[in-house]
């Protein structure tokens, strides 16, 4: 892959790349967008990051955004997850053309990370499962899941498009005790739609700035 040369670690080809051009000053329309979308969502979320507009990865395969996730107490090999996507990979194999991303981690790094976080936990199922329809509504519900969680609630998260049938299915086979419901009309109107998995009453249309009340008196309750 000749994009390499961008992420070389020889000195003096970094020296020549300091006035090179930059990858992201030559995105197509559909990429600028797509790429200013997933910023938006780390925003929401309060994830740090770095743009380096010369990351490449290794295989000629990848297309759009490529990431690592590097934590530098690891020291020399800081990198503990590095991939992107690669949507035309499945039909340049014969298959049907199918979205795709994908990420090599390295196990040892993530047995220090969890080691030095001591956050080993079993597996539970969460007690909150989000779902939104529309661009907007997907927005909204990343920075509410975020505040949930940080009120200890555990909140699962469907990801990308799907019909509201489907996803409720996935919210019924996550185990989750309760489903937030976000679609146009309750961004529009601030409310949000509380139905409850487990059997824990009816479902009901709640005021965004007072769920944290319903959610305590139907969880803690």
């Amino acid at each position: 892959n000749p994009l390499r040369i961008l992420d070389s670690k020889i000195p003096e080809t970094q020296n020549i790349l300091k006035n090179a051009p930059v990858l992201t000053d030559f995105l197509d329309e559909e990429s600028q967008r797509e790429f200013e979308q997933l910023l938006t969502y780390l925003d929401v979320q309060n994830i740090s990051y770095t743009v380096n507009p010369r990351l490449v990865r290794g295989l000629d395969y990848y297309n759009k955004t490529v990431f690592e996730w590097v934590y530098p107490n690891l020291g020399a090999q800081a990198t503990v997850c590095a991939g992107g996507r690669y949507d035309g990979l499945v039909e340049q194999l014969g298959g049907k053309p199918t979205p795709a991303i994908g990420f090599a981690m390295g196990v040892e790094r993530l047995v220090e990370l969890v080691k030095e976080q001591n956050q080993a936990k079993p597996d539970q199922k969460p007690d909150i499962y989000f779902v939104s329809i529309g661009e907007e509504a997907r927005t909204l519900a990343l920075d509410i899941s975020n505040q949930l969680r940080k009120s200890n609630f555990s909140v699962q998260m469907h990801c990308g498009e799907g019909s509201l049938k489907n996803q409720i299915k996935r919210a019924d086979k996550s185990r989750a005790d309760i489903a937030l419901i976000l679609a146009e009309d309750e961004v529009s109107s601030q409310q949000i739609t509380v139905k409850p998995l487990l059997s824990r009453g009816e479902q009901q249309n709640v005021a965004q700035s007072e769920l944290l009340a319903a959610l305590d008196a139907l969880l803690k309750g």
